[in-house]
């Protein structure tokens, strides 16, 4: 029995057929030149609509070191790449991307930072090769995350990093069914050693982030670790309850006062309650997040329901 530490290493996937052999080769390279470490390759699908199962099970066949996870549906964006980061068993754990965009190749500072005695190495792109639209929404965005949240944010994070396994089992006592990871680990107060990168764009496949996917990370980033929003809500609804009575007295006093010249019009009735409106659903609307979040921690469901898994022992 070896003596060696395990790095295990998880890539999600969802249709990349075009990418996952070319990965599975460069993390390989990467890692070979590390013989005193034993690793695992974790790879969880998220049933796949193309051949990327087919050609994982093919790279399987042939490398013990290359374990599958095989959902049973498309379990989204977020449960099923946190199903497979707690999956891993090794003393440290890296995550990186299937579609190339986080560079192998980048897993030599992880390690050499994680040497050094840190816990959480996590990879940062200040510079994106990217569409640059997108990127500029995401780095505002998580500026503005870091100022609402009660715990200081990694600023152009993306989870690509090493995790040592004291993280993990610390993740896994948290047990959140539908957890934002990149604000849980900075929660756990872990000293983060950031390792900047130039992310490449991507080469082949279609990308599976769209607007949902996109606004449902940023809204689970800022109720999963800030109360402002509903503070705010709460403070404004404050105000503009005063603010509207005060106005309704001040046109009754007009009113009373000059009864026969005061008119009141139409106009700013009509303005006035569209604003009103406009205000009431949006806050129901921020409430309605804080709900749904609480929904989904009652509800008890599996993050994901796997249909078959490979190269793991009992």
């Amino acid at each position: 029995m070896t003596d060696k530490k395990i790095i295990s290493i998880i890539s999600p996937c969802y249709n990349e057929q075009d990418n996952v052999h070319e990965l599975y080769t460069r993390v390989c390279w990467v890692m070979d030149q590390y013989p005193d470490y034993d690793f695992e390759y974790v790879f969880i699908d998220n049933a796949s609509t193309d051949n990327t199962v087919a050609l994982l099970k093919e790279i399987a066949a042939h490398d013990p070191r290359v374990k599958i996870i095989v959902n049973t549906r498309n379990f989204g964006h977020i449960r099923s790449p946190y199903w497979g980061f707690i999956q891993t068993t090794g003393d440290a754990t890296v995550y990186l991307a299937s579609d190339l965009q986080d560079p192998p190749e980048v897993i030599p500072e992880f390690i050499k930072g994680w040497e050094e005695g840190y816990k959480v190495v996590m990879a940062t792109k200040p510079v994106s090769q990217s569409n640059p639209v997108v990127h500029t929404l995401r780095k505002t965005y998580y500026r503005l995350l870091d100022r609402m949240s009660d715990v200081r944010m990694v600023p152009d994070a993306t989870g690509f990093g090493l995790y040592d396994k004291a993280v993990l089992d610390q993740v896994r006592a948290v047990n959140d069914p539908y957890p934002y990871l990149r604000g849980m680990i900075c929660e756990l107060g872990f000293e983060i050693k950031t390792i900047p990168f130039n992310q490449p764009r991507r080469l082949r496949g279609i990308s599976k982030n769209n607007f949902y996917t996109l606004y449902d990370i940023a809204m689970l980033g800022i109720i999963s670790h800030s109360l402002i929003p509903i503070r705010l809500a709460s403070l404004f609804g404050f105000l503009l309850g005063g603010g509207s009575i005060l106005v309704a007295l001040l046109f009754l006093i007009l009113k009373l006062i000059f009864w026969q010249t005061f008119p009141i019009g139409i106009a700013p009735i009509v303005i006035g309650m569209f604003f009103m409106f406009g205000i009431l659903l949006l806050f129901i609307g921020i409430l309605g997040e804080y709900i749904g979040s609480i929904h989904v921690y009652v509800q008890k469901r599996p993050i994901v329901v796997e249909k078959e898994r490979i190269n793991f022992t009992e």
